[in-house]
């Protein structure tokens, strides 16, 4: 009985995973494929980015009227996991796909991630409303619908597996949503291949023996990382809060983040730090004369960008910084440029999404095994120094960072604070 028990509930996490991980692998295909021909398009009319104003002014416009519901983007997806009290809306996935393609059409720096982990989340809650499945198997599915939607659109299905399971709860993996994470993750990957879609494949970074000495450096190398993550968190938050309290309407905020933006790349004098910034990225992975200063001027073109509420996600804008900063880093403290430029890209993120073990096991997939055991160091440290913040403030913690006893309950990052910790009860 037991044994036909465990059969049924593995056939139904199958069928429901490769469902979540089918129409995520077909929305990050539309996605990238659209993505791709906005950034060409782009890169050969640069007059569009003088247009990225009014394109601030549409995208507000159209999400004011009907984008209210699910302006709260990954926040809202993850508080949908834990609180799980309402559908997250269908037009969710439409709707920030076009507007992170329009995002990048006139020139925002900004990611994908945030895009495609939306488009899964919203899926996979259609499919879980269809197959009327109880609250707790809706959550795991909402928890495949983040791996599927992020594995597919990188090409790391182990990396999306376990950034969908690490990323709702901060130092907890939620191994309940292994296996429909782990097949959305792989299917969305395969269906997103299988549709023609070619992801940016980066350089192999040499072997490098971890004797104390490179430790050492490593270290070092990990404040940086940490320092920096803390400066685009606190940045980004900062400047939303900051706009949200002067300029009420979206569509004004999201304009003059525009002219920011607009601002920003003329007076950098170069369109490096413009949409993704991929070349970038390639760049620092080989060039010694990397300017000292490209990881900030991409920081700060991103901080404007997503702070005045333009869609997209952090995953690319924070590799290139990463890779930019790891450039660096690995000049100044003998490291070799190529290896510093893998573990800073992946471990940035990492820092900033409190996801160290998630972007560990990407580096490995993106760049090889050489990059270990250096990116796990790295972005633990990392994970650990930029303390109980994070890009995304709807993440839960249950117990922080570097231990102790529980919290009295699993709280939002942004309602943190000093949040009291479980006392034992007074005798009676």
């Amino acid at each position: 009985m037991n044994l036909s028990r465990s059969a049924r509930a593995l056939g139904q996490w199958l069928l429901l995973g490769a469902s979540v991980g089918g129409v995520c692998g077909v929305a990050s295909a539309v996605f990238l494929a659209l993505l791709e021909q906005a950034t060409e398009f782009r890169v050969a009319h640069e007059s569009l980015v003088y247009a990225l104003p009014v394109a601030g002014l549409v995208v507000g416009a159209v999400y004011g009227r009907w984008g209210a519901s699910i302006r709260g983007g990954n926040n809202l997806v993850l508080d949908t996991v834990h609180e799980g009290d309402s559908v997250i809306p269908l037009r969710m996935a439409p709707m920030v796909l076009l507007g992170t393609v329009l995002t990048h059409l006139f020139g925002g720096s900004a990611g994908r991630e945030g895009t495609a982990v939306q488009m899964g989340a919203s899926l996979a809650d259609q499919i879980a409303h269809r197959f009327r499945v109880t609250p707790d198997t809706r959550r795991e599915l909402l928890a495949a619908g983040i791996a599927g939607g992020f594995g597919s659109v990188f090409g790391t299905p182990l990396a999306g597996t376990v950034f969908g399971l690490e990323v709702v709860c901060v130092g907890r993996l939620g191994y309940e949503a292994l296996l429909p994470a782990l097949t959305a993750s792989i299917v969305g990957d395969l269906v997103t291949r299988g549709l023609g879609i070619h992801h940016t494949a980066y350089p192999s970074p040499q072997v490098l023996a971890l004797t104390l000495p490179v430790l050492g450096r490593w270290l070092v190398f990990a404040v940086g990382i940490a320092a920096v993550a803390v400066a685009f968190i606190e940045g980004t938050h900062g400047l939303k809060r900051l706009l949200e309290r002067r300029v009420p309407w979206l569509p004004v905020r999201m304009a003059l983040g525009g002219l920011g933006v607009v601002g920003l790349w003329m007076l950098a004098g170069t369109s490096d730090y413009l949409g993704l910034g991929v070349p970038g990225i390639l760049r620092a992975f080989e060039d010694v004369s990397l300017p000292w200063g490209a990881f900030a001027w991409k920081l700060v073109f991103t901080v404007v960008t997503l702070g005045a509420g333009f869609l997209g996600g952090e995953v690319t804008p924070l590799f290139f910084i990463g890779a930019a900063l790891g450039n660096v880093l690995a000049r100044l403290l003998g490291l070799p440029v190529d290896l510093g430029a893998a573990v800073g890209m992946a471990a940035l993120f990492a820092a900033a999404a409190n996801t160290p073990l998630a972007l560990s096991l990407m580096a490995v997939e993106l760049v090889g095994a050489s990059v270990l055991p250096h990116v796990a160091i790295v972005a633990t440290v990392a994970y650990l120094l930029t303390g109980h913040r994070g890009i995304y403030p709807s993440q839960r913690i249950a117990r922080r960072k570097l231990g102790g006893p529980l919290l009295d309950r699993i709280v939002a990052l942004r309602d943190l604070h000093e949040s009291p910790r479980k006392e034992p009860e007074a005798p009676r």
